[in-house]
């Protein structure tokens, strides 16, 4: 009951929220409504943090108890007293308080602009982080009231023992909800939360380097961290190439009591991590971009283990992927289906090179309509350093795994599906008893089969897993797009050659009769 009371508390947050939007465009209001909460964020923390320094300087028992006022001052003031703990200084013009009691005036938006320049300055690790730009929008100021209002809820409150917590997920919620008015767009800043968690589940980020080159608002670090469990055994590095994205991810994972780097950068044509090698790459990277410069790769490039192609970047993310990637790790990403048969020059190349060279691990194909674009069908690819059973897996090098989820998810809106945690758990599960060496390797006909590299060269290194994984009938909707259309297109032609041939035979015959 407690998760469903959270859902219809941050839906009636949002819903609250959403009437205050007024003339801004849904893709640009969450850039005035994230960081309000993250401003709500810092704020709390300091007042929770000041809170406990008063106690401590009032307490007799305290080494910071002191019975004179300007020393009382100083410490409750000391900005050690709150670095040390993690929380951000906040100074008096830019705190929560302050701002709710100036919410109705004329100005509260040069005032909302001001506190983000004050933390920053105060701050200097969020430079860059908060912006100004509540003064020069058309949002109306008593709209901007309205929202300090929204955020002002008691359960917001420095009485509130979870009230931070609450604030974090309130903003995966709102970050969520802004991406599905979207659309396609909102697929640039933000993975479907079932689709996250089925990677990280697969993965078992547990300790180590986790690297995310296309993080958009940080849903990867923030579940790896939670699956963790073990608080700071996991570092984070990002790049993402949008700047208001960027800012929307180092909000998110600070307001979940985390830390990662993020740089800004287009990271197939700019990485900024040159020299880093990550124990988990995980990724949900943009799909079938063409034209996105390979001109510009260099061929000594030493990410390329094939050729590049302007035609798709998929396979020049595949490669970025395994360069960084450290020997015994494994990488795990959201891949178009296309990916798993394309026969275009360079793209097959590559495939052919990750399979030959052993680092294809397991492939899944994902049931429909799981991500807002709707449109393209999607899959997981798992490429793994540990294939000859370093770290402690398996050895299975002439192994890969195959699982077919198309018939997994269920609708939770009129398009959209998501996974369930039963069926989360049965594809992870499957995977882990593939490649641990204490697994249970479980081949289940027309779910998941184990094929040998030498089958998948025998299928002309198709990875699609209806042909591995073995099926008792196959329905008309079972057959993967790309399969499907090649085949159509082949009938066509056919058809076509026929219809020629038969125009020709009917000229000839009519011609005989004059």
């Amino acid at each position: 009951m407690a998760v469903k009371a959270d859902i219809d508390f941050q839906k009636d947050l949002f819903d609250a929220a959403t009437r205050m939007r007024g003339s801004i465009t849904p893709s640009d209001y969450k850039h005035y409504v994230l960081p309000l909460i993250f401003l709500r964020y810092v704020s709390l923390r300091f007042d929770k943090r000041r809170g406990q320094v008063e106690e401590m300087v009032n307490e007799p028992d305290n080494i910071w108890y002191s019975e004179d006022p300007e020393v009382r001052e100083s410490i409750l003031n000391d900005p050690d007293q709150y670095r040390s703990e993690n929380v951000f200084m906040v100074p008096q013009e830019a705190r929560w308080a302050y701002l709710v009691e100036k919410a109705n005036d004329s100005n509260i938006k040069g005032i909302l602009d001001n506190a983000m320049k004050l933390i920053e300055q105060e701050n200097p690790e969020l430079e860059g982080i908060l912006p100004r730009i509540f003064q020069g929008s058309n949002l109306p100021a008593e709209n901007v009231a309205g929202l300090i209002e929204v955020f002002s809820r008691d359960v917001f409150s420095a009485r509130h023992e979870d009230s931070v917590d609450v604030l974090g997920r309130t903003y995966e919620y709102f970050i969520g909800n802004f991406a599905s008015s979207e659309g396609n767009r909102g697929g640039e800043f933000f993975t479907p939360s079932s689709i996250v968690k089925l990677l990280v589940a697969m993965m078992e980020p547990i300790e180590g380097t986790v690297f995310d080159p296309a993080c958009g608002s940080g849903g990867m670090f923030i579940q790896s961290e939670a699956y963790s469990d073990r608080g700071n055994a996991l570092s984070f590095y990002g790049q993402e190439n949008v700047e208001t994205t960027l800012r929307l991810g180092k909000m998110n994972v600070l307001l979940h009591g985390m830390n990662a780097e993020i740089r800004l950068g287009d990271s197939l044509l700019n990485d900024q991590y040159p020299d880093l090698k990550a124990d988990y790459v995980i990724a949900n990277p943009p799909f079938n971009v063409d034209t996105w410069g390979a001109e510009r790769i260099s061929k000594d490039d030493p990410r390329l283990i094939g050729p590049v192609t302007n035609a798709n970047a998929n396979y020049m993310w595949m490669q970025h992927f395994l360069y960084h990637l450290k020997e015994g790790g494994t990488a795990g990403y959201v891949m178009a289906n296309g990916a798993m048969t394309t026969n275009t020059t360079g793209e097959k190349e590559v495939r052919q090179k990750l399979v030959d060279d052993h680092h294809i691990d397991c492939i899944v194909q994902l049931p429909e309509k799981l991500f807002f674009t709707t449109g393209i069908p999607c899959c997981l690819f798992f490429l793994s350093k540990n294939r000859n059973g370093s770290n402690g897996y398996r050895e299975r090098q002439n192994e890969i795994l195959f699982i077919d989820a198309r018939k997994m998810g269920a609708l939770v809106s009129r398009r959209q599906k998501a996974l369930s945690s039963e069926e989360i758990n049965k594809i992870a599960n499957t995977y882990h008893g593939f490649r641990n060496k204490d697994g249970n390797l479980v081949e289940e006909t027309g779910f998941a089969g184990i094929a040998s590299i030498e089958q998948v060269k025998e299928n002309n290194y198709k990875l699609t897993p209806g042909i591995y994984v073995g099926t008792v009938q196959i329905e008309e909707s079972d057959i993967p797009f790309e399969e499907k259309i090649e085949e159509l297109t082949n009938t066509l032609r056919e058809q076509f050659d026929e219809s020629s041939r038969l125009q020709e035979k009917i000229l000839n015959d009519l011609e005989g009769l004059v």
